[in-house]
């Protein structure tokens, strides 16, 4: 899964690159990804997540533990 964020499923998005003649040429938009661990006190285990810096705003916000829920029922994530 790479280039993929595993809590929202973010992937690269294709757009283009406009000069200033107006010429366009086609580019790549990557998600912004961070390798980054996370400790799951029930399981009493490390996991590591490949996430968007939005995703990790929201665990942050919301607990590692909803946000894994929500993304098993949504299909992103694939432990």
């Amino acid at each position: 899964m790479a280039r993929v964020c595993q809590i929202t499923g973010k992937r690269p998005r294709v757009g283009n690159n406009v000069s200033h003649a107006n010429n366009k040429t086609k580019r790549k938009f990557y998600p912004n990804l961070q390798k980054k661990r996370f400790y799951l006190p029930e399981e009493d285990k490390w996991i590591t997540l490949k996430v968007s810096t939005s995703a990790l705003r929201t665990i942050n916000k919301n607990g590692i533990k909803a946000v894994l829920k929500k993304a098993k029922a949504e299909g992103h994530l694939v432990l």
